[in-house]
Order: structure tokens, then sequence, then C-alpha cells
């Protein structure tokens, strides 16, 4: 083909395929345009409590039957998703989600940053670089940990910043692996002020809020003050507990989600001891369903 002529070939396909590119962005924003907010949320499972037992053929065996379709794997449980993984042993728990309905949504592990002694902050940080690496390499998207307390002598101020500190670093680490860096509001750091405190002192766009459904929600101002001041540095994960409980107002919690259109998935930890943990869990995703609807009428009705 002569040069001129293969140029206008290439430019020529471009064309075509940046259009075709375009039609199809078109054509999926026209369709998220048309549906209401909230309608991206998603229902999945922490393995708190509910898959503690569960290995993991089991556990996508489980959740696939309840048509719950996103776990987030705790560190230490029967499904054995550990750093000490081989390089095989990860190619095959990515392969077996891959080959499930289920998706891995990540990692949740039990490191802290509040200790005293900065040898221990360091071992913890060290500890979550690996857990980041592990998710990335079985198909994750972020690991979760904690801020987690304060102690006697140290002024909270000095606390705040230590643990903003150690996740600003994590945060640019796991930016490499793609990886979220997901700070559960926990512990005594479970106030909504606390956590906006520490993330200011992180100021990395890569750590983010995992919502925990804490009795502390409720304080000071009230739920939806609180949920204002961290629903920006939302990620892919909040965590909600029993929704057939009284204990915390779920539906306002749902109208907030709704409202601001969050588009994540929100993971059932439940602690619980049901017959028919499988049952159970199908009632919850059931009654997840039921919170958005009555959620998103209720915010088209203002």
């Amino acid at each position: 083909m002569p040069h001129n002529n293969r140029r206008w070939f290439l430019q020529a396909s471009a064309a075509v395929a940046a259009g075709a590119t375009l039609s199809t962005a078109t054509t999926r924003s026209s369709l998220a345009a048309e549906l209401p907010p909230g309608s991206s949320m998603q229902f999945g499972l922490v393995t708190y409590q509910w898959g503690r037992d569960w290995d993991l053929p089991t556990l996508i065996k489980n959740c696939a039957m309840a048509e719950v379709y996103g776990v987030e794997l705790r560190t230490t449980h029967a499904h054995a998703v550990e750093p000490t993984l081989s390089e095989k042993q990860r190619d095959d728990v990515r392969r077996r989600f891959a080959d499930s309905p289920v998706e891995l949504v990540g990692i949740g592990s039990n490191e802290r940053y509040d200790a005293p002694n900065p040898e221990v902050v360091k071992k913890a940080v060290e500890a979550t670089k690996a857990f980041l690496r592990l998710s990335h390499d079985v198909g994750g998207t972020g690991v979760k940990v904690k801020p987690d307390r304060f102690h006697p002598n140290v002024p909270r101020e000095k606390t705040i910043e230590q643990i903003g500190k150690a996740l600003s670093e994590l945060g640019d680490y796991g930016l490499g692996f793609g990886q979220e860096v997901r700070l559960e509001v926990h512990g005594q750091c479970a106030e909504l002020p606390t956590i906006k405190a520490i993330l200011e002192v992180a100021d990395n766009d890569n750590v983010k809020v995992c919502w925990n459904s804490n009795p502390q929600d409720l304080q000071g101002e009230g739920l939806a003050h609180n949920f204002g001041l961290v629903r920006p540095s939302f990620g892919m994960t909040a965590h909600i507990h029993e929704l057939n409980s009284d204990q915390y107002p779920y539906a306002e919690l749902f109208r907030l989600l709704v409202a601001s259109d969050y588009e994540g998935w929100l993971l059932l930890e439940a602690s619980s001891e049901p017959a028919d943990r499988v049952a159970a869990l199908t009632e919850q995703r059931k009654l997840f369903q039921q919170f958005i609807a009555a959620a998103q009428k209720q915010v088209a009705g203002k």
C-alpha cells in the first residue's frame, strides 16, 4: 500500500474506532443517567463471623447460592488467604474468583498504627504493605486497616499525627499496586471528627474511609452531620451489620448513601449465630434491596 494511502487508512481506522468508543461511552452514560441514584451500590460479605470457618471453595459456593457477589476476606480465617501464600497459590486464589460470579473485593487486615513504640508502628506498616501486595496478586482492590486507639500519657494529637503519616505512606505504596487503603472507622478513633482529622494528616487521595455503622455515628450533631464529615473520602467499601437490627438507623443511612449516589460495596459484617448462615445471608441481601428501593423512593420524592 502506498505510504499516503496507508496513512489515510490508519487515520480513518482511528477515527472509526474513536467514534465507536465515543458512541459506546455516550450510550453507557445515558443508561447510567436513567438509573436512580444508589443503583450502583452492591451487597457483599465480610468474612468476620459468618464466613470464618469456610474454606475458599465453600465460601465462594455459599456466597453464590445466596446471590451475594462480593467478599472481603478477613485475615486468619479458614479461607487462608494470607501474605505467606506462594505465587502459585496466589494465582489459584485469583483463578477461583475469576471462574466464579463472586468478586474478591479486598483483604480485611488487623493492622493498626496507634502504638507508642515506633518500631511496632513500622512493623505494622510493613505488614500492611505485604497485604497490599497480596490483594493485588489475588485480584482484590484494597486492604482494610484500623486507626485504632489512644494511649495513656500520649497526647491525642500526637497519635492522630502518627496514624495519619503511616496511612500517607501506605496510600502511596498501595497506589503502585492499584490498591486502596481502607481506614475502618474503629475503636477509640471511631468518632467521625477524629477520623476526619486523621485523613487531613494523611492528605492522600488513596487513603479512603470504610464506614463501619458504629454507635458513635450518632453522637454530637447526629448521623447526617457525621456522615457528611467523611463522605467525600469514602472508598469502594463500607461496612454494615445485621439490617434487621433496631440498634442502628439503617433507613437514614441508606437515604444518605442513595442521596449522595454512593457506588461502592456495602459489606455485611455480621456477628450473630444463625443456624443456616446461607439462608441468613440471603435474607440480609433481600433486606439490602428493600432498603435501597425505599431510599430511592424517598429521595425521588423530594
